[in-house]
């Protein structure tokens, strides 16, 4: 049959829709939440060619209307692992010989979908069901998403292109093979694309699938299942189910099949998940890969020498955009004396104009956090702060559960660089900050790095070039993803490849080919054109 050395479509960032008024994707996107609120959806398990049921329904609710319901799914249990372990098998084989250049096809199809048809829909239901504004939605479920698919089939041609050398009657080449047995995707409610990242990047490799996404992003999770069937990605290589953590953990990490996880969650999950595997490394039939990003505690460091108003928003926009549930957002602050009054006024003034309420009203930068528990735990760290003579709440510390989980965003100034929210991840609108002596930036460098058990963003912010590069010194292991003069989120598919080390994860690089290279095998195979007929070296010979 023909063959090609085929080169894919140049991968190029999606541009990023503004929503402005009057503007055809707002118009769009409106009707789109409207007609999706409309409805009651009963969401099946995706399990081989089979929408499965179960008796177990969980209702679903947007967090900002939460007695509002957007339908129901059907909860897994430990049979439904296993049926969709053994759909995934069923599937290996074939699809990990189609030919690599139509599995790059399905998935260009599927990034093409959601910049087109798809797009609505998408952010719409990730606005609803994760209460994320239209902006951060547009960010997340259609451009980060249609990067991560575009970028990630242009890595995949590129490794697939990596070749070794080969000397004079030998040919040398690498076949780059999917691993053996299924991958388990486990994947966040926080980032859309994250959770369609997560079961495809493998996939595309050639491996196949057990998805499980968090509870609280199934409604956008059906959609991006939806989207992967259009573009025709073959029944059970990616199998999509419900099951409690503990439920999914007892089926598919005693299995002698089970191949690798790609997780995106909390420090202490994938910490147990790996304490697990390493229990059970005698029951498998190689070696699992364990790819993880997990928490972050991350921050924001000024000098002395840095712009107040550039400052004054890397804090409003990296602290409280998506109410700060970003593993990149800024949660503790290292503000100099010398500026700290100016960017006071300022912050004030920005949390003063941010509007709070539901994501259908485009005019709230602030929308609601995920949960009543995320809601409990955040309410309990304000309520203790506002007791805590030794810390002053500047801003905020307000909240309300009575219609959807709103906390106000909220500033911490704490007297104590050690104070317990200067340390501990909470994963919502606070932030704390510490005033140090502005003649003290090394050494508060010193306590920047050593304060947290993360590493995975960080900024620093000054005009002092010196001190930018001592910064980038001293906090070179303190962030895997470091921004000078802005804020710590916002990494970009294909511009900054995103991961952490220390307590934030394994540092496999979503959005770069170092991702991918975890999915894959590679084979080395030797050929010799024509081989020797006579043992004997010519150094045996006699003179």
């Amino acid at each position: 049959m023909p063959k090609g050395i085929y080169k894919v479509p140049l991968a190029i960032n999606e541009v990023i829709k503004s929503y402005a008024p009057g503007s055809a994707e707002r118009k769009e996107l409106q009707a789109m939440l409207k007609e999706l609120r409309s409805k009651e959806l009963d969401i099946p398990m995706y399990i081989g060619s089979k929408e499965v049921r179960s008796e177990n329904k969980i209702r679903l609710a947007p967090p900002h209307d939460h007695k509002h319901t957007l339908g129901f799914f059907h909860r897994s249990d430990k049979s439904h692992v296993q049926q969709a372990i053994d759909a995934a098998l069923a599937a290996k084989d074939k699809w990990a010989a189609l030919s690599w250049e139509h599995r790059a096809s399905i998935f260009l199809k599927a990034a093409e979908l959601i910049a087109g048809p798809y797009r609505a829909k998408l952010n719409a239901a990730t606005m609803l069901g994760q209460s994320k504004n239209a902006f951060q939605a547009e960010i997340d479920s259609a451009c980060e998403i249609i990067d991560f698919l575009r970028f990630n089939v242009q890595y995949m041609t590129e490794i697939y292109n990596d070749q070794p050398i080969s000397s004079p009657g030998v040919w040398n080449r690498i076949e780059w093979r999917p691993l053996e047995g299924f991958i388990y995707a486990l994947t966040p409610f926080n980032f859309t694309a994250i959770a369609g990242n997560l079961p495809t990047s493998c996939a595309m490799m050639g491996n196949v699938v057990v998805w499980k996404p968090s509870n609280t992003q199934v409604y956008s999770a059906n959609v991006l299942m939806e989207i992967f069937k259009k573009a025709g990605v073959p029944d059970g290589v990616i199998n999509l189910i419900y099951p409690s953590g503990p439920d999914a953990a007892d089926v598919i990490f005693n299995h002698r099949d089970f191949a690798g996880i790609h997780f995106t969650g909390s420090t202490e999950v994938f910490q147990n998940i790996w304490q697990t595997i390493g229990n059970n490394i005698h029951k498998y039939k190689s070696y699992p890969r364990i790819v993880g990003e997990t928490g972050g505690k991350d921050f924001i460091m000024a000098h002395k020498s840095a712009d107040a108003k550039a400052l004054s928003v890397a804090i409003s926009r990296g602290a409280f955009e998506y109410q700060g549930q970003k593993c990149s957002a800024a949660s503790r602050a290292y503000i100099p004396s010398n500026l700290w009054e100016e960017v006071k006024a300022l912050i004030l003034a920005d949390l003063k104009s941010m509007k709070m309420g539901p994501t259908e009203d485009f005019a709230n930068f602030i929308n609601a956090v995920i949960d009543e528990k995320s809601f409990d735990k955040l309410a309990k760290y304000i309520d203790a702060a506002k007791k805590d003579s030794s810390v002053e709440v500047i801003a905020g510390g307000n909240y309300d559960k009575l219609k959807g989980y709103f906390i106000e965003p909220t500033i911490i100034v704490a007297k104590d660089p050690k104070y317990v929210t200067m340390c501990e991840e909470l994963f919502g609108p606070v932030l704390t900050l510490f005033v140090y002596d502005s003649e003290k930036f090394e050494e508060t460098l010193e306590l920047v790095d050593s304060t947290s058990i993360y590493a995975l963003t960080g900024a620093i912010l000054a005009q002092d070039r010196y001190a930018i590069e001592l910064a980038a010194k001293k906090l070179s292991n303190a962030a895997g993803n470091f921004y000078i003069n802005d804020k710590c989120t916002g990494a970009v598919v294909g511009q900054q490849p995103f991961g952490g080390a220390r307590g934030s994860g394994t540092n496999d690089k979503a959005g770069a080919k170092i991702n991918l290279l975890r999915w894959v095998s590679p084979r080395t195979i030797k050929e010799t054109l024509v081989p020797p007929t006579d043992y004997r070296y010519p150094f045996l010979l006699a003179d």
